[in-house]
């Protein structure tokens, strides 16, 4: 195996400033720096090197440098923070130590740092539209809770409403409570009228720029929102060899201690995008709830609630969103048409070609 001539350069990222530790191809400590982390910053330390292999901690500013690395030539390693105990685990973790474990760690062997991908700048750029809407739909309901709890408190309680209209319940609010809820009853206007332009907004990117995501629309309970979300997060669906390895990327795998003859059932690791788990879990409620519609999907599902046990709904609840994770990347790939209820010989998703 031929010996990278390359430097290795261990970037461990902050708020303001960086540190980088270099190591040369004999593994020797050749250089250490604090850097701004500002896009100048990057460009002064980085910009004129000699190409180099830069590892660094996924995190809020992995993606924008990793992009301006890679454009001076550079080989960019994103670690996975979840895999590096020997970092955060550390009993002397500072910067500069935590760039050299860095940089040594990928002088040894890669894999050990489970290098991730960061999505491209259209993919980031759709789907922080989807989490905008989520921090607004987040605060609408902190907001109706505070209303109805402090109408509460007054022996009187407002009106069932969906959220989308509980700013109309303005004129059931006691007198003694008026000054108090009207602030916050126009503010919920505002927002609701914001979280409606970015529901269209997703809707029309869904349509217009991704279409593939539309066939993953097909099962009651996934609308525009989960099925953009789902194909900006993973981006290329073929990254998995085997369907069910995406339970594992976004957190719904059971965690597993076996050891000898014990192997109990553990909670699932929630590794991965949690906004993602998050929606696939809400789309697996509606799948089970009162108005979920047939399927071969729910009528699993409600055969898991019905084993019984303190915890059977919730365990039947992420059981159906792993399933329907699965589901979804199978449509993704084939782009098939979805059958929600099968004969025994029938397969899940049906070909579309002729």
């Amino acid at each position: 195996m031929q010996k990278d001539t390359r430097d290795t350069v261990g970037l461990d990222t902050g708020d303001k400033n960086s540190v980088t530790f270099v190591i040369d191809p004999d593994g020797e400590k050749s250089e250490q720096a604090s850097i701004r982390t500002t896009k100048t910053g990057i460009h002064r330390y980085f910009a004129n090197r000699e190409p180099c292999v830069v590892v660094l901690e996924a995190g809020t500013h992995s993606p924008w440098i990793s992009e301006q690395l890679e454009g001076y030539g550079h080989e960019v390693l994103v670690a996975n923070p979840r895999m590096l105990p020997l970092i955060y685990r550390s009993n002397d973790k500072d910067d500069q130590n935590d760039a050299e474990r860095l940089a040594r760690l990928a002088r040894v062997d890669r894999s050990l740092l489970k290098p991730l991908k960061h999505r491209s700048s259209a993919f980031q750029e759709t789907l922080s539209v989807i989490k905008g809407r989520d921090v607004l739909v987040r605060a609408r309901t902190r907001l109706v809770t505070f209303c109805r709890g402090i109408v509460k408190a007054t022996g009187t309680r407002l009106s069932t409403c969906q959220a989308a209209s509980f700013h109309k319940l303005r004129d059931e609010v006691p007198e003694s409570r008026r000054q108090a809820v009207e602030a916050v009853m126009t503010c919920l206007e505002v927002i609701t009228q914001q979280i409606k332009i970015l529901e269209k907004s997703i809707e029309t990117e869904c349509l217009d720029n991704h279409p593939d995501a539309l066939p993953l629309m097909q099962p009651h309970g996934v609308g525009p929102i989960t099925a953009l979300a789902y194909v900006t997060s993973i981006e290329d669906p073929h990254r998995f060899k085997k369907n069910r390895d995406i339970a594992s990327y976004i957190g719904l795998r059971p965690r597993r201690a076996k050891s000898s003859e014990s192997d109990p059932q553990l909670r699932i690791t929630k590794a991965g995008n949690s906004y993602l788990r998050r929606l696939l879990v809400g789309s697996a409620q509606r799948i089970l709830g009162p108005f979920g519609e047939d399927s071969d999907l729910r009528t699993w599902g409600l055969r898991l609630c019905q084993r019984g046990g303190k915890n059977a709904k919730k365990r039947a609840v992420v059981a159906v969103a792993r399933k329907l994770a699965v589901l979804l990347l199978a449509l993704w790939k084939t782009q098939a048409k979805y059958i929600p209820t099968r004969t025994e010989k029938e397969p899940l998703v049906q070909s579309t070609a002729a």
